[in-house]
């Protein structure tokens, strides 16, 4: 998604390529297929949902075909994990994948051994810890919690993002908030979060656990590049 003369141009497919995806089932399958793909394009060509859909299709509202619904659809069915995984920004990785891409990123250390070896920070703690009593929360609700905000902690976007980015943290769905007083939702879908232990099982997320990190991160780029033979090595690792 190239910002040119200050106007976002978007890539991908005319509208009657063969090989443009069409709904979210598609997509879901798709990913299934790469193991991992980010929402947005990136250097690597073809390496994004951008990159298979119809440019002009993206913020419709249209939940047939807008991409950017599509991801609350995904989100929300639990079939693959939805995040910001990939430099920061958002993308899916499949449930097959997950377990290594975790192993990666967390070199090896579930977060309470983390913090304990001093890797994690007191706001990441915080956190996490609300996780331990609730299954999934707003975004809003976790930045209040854990006492982010004015006159608490800072940076919430910062350490929620960078949790996501080492596999603790994962998009559930997007949800409208509700009023009190009859239920009736209003506003836009906000993210609302989980850990994906709980998206899947404690069993699946540790699977990988038993081999060494770097294993891992060899198994992902040979997955990626097996799907997009043009990768380099170093696209991947700003990846």
């Amino acid at each position: 998604m190239p910002n040119e003369s200050g106007e976002w141009i978007m890539r991908g497919v005319d509208w009657d390529d063969p090989l443009r995806i069409r709904t979210p089932e598609e997509l879901i399958k798709y990913i299934d297929q790469v193991g991992f793909l980010p929402l947005f394009a990136n250097e690597l060509p073809g390496f994004s949902v951008e990159d298979h859909v119809y440019p002009g299709s993206w913020w419709t509202g249209d939940p047939e075909q807008d991409p950017w619904v599509w991801r609350e659809i995904i989100a929300q069915s639990g079939r693959v994990a939805y995040g910001k995984f990939f430099d920061r920004k958002a993308g899916f990785i499949s449930k097959e994948w997950f377990p290594c891409f975790a192993n990666y990123r967390r070199d090896g250390y579930d977060f309470d051994a983390r913090y304990d070896d001093e890797l994690a920070s007191s706001r990441s703690k915080k956190i996490m810890d609300l996780f331990e009593d609730e299954r999934e929360l707003y975004s809003f609700d976790v930045k209040k919690m854990a006492g982010f905000g004015k006159g608490g902690e800072k940076n919430f976007d910062g350490v929620i993002t960078e949790l996501q980015m080492q596999g603790y943290i994962v998009t559930r769905d997007f949800r409208r908030r509700r009023r009190k007083k009859d239920g009736v939702e209003y506003g836009w879908p906000i993210a609302v979060y989980t850990t994906p232990e709980n998206l899947w099982d404690y069993e699946t997320i540790a699977s990988a656990y038993k081999e060494d990190p770097q294993i891992s991160y060899s198994r992902i780029v040979e997955q990626v590049k097996k799907e997009f033979p043009d990768a380099v090595d170093k696209q991947l690792r700003m990846l």
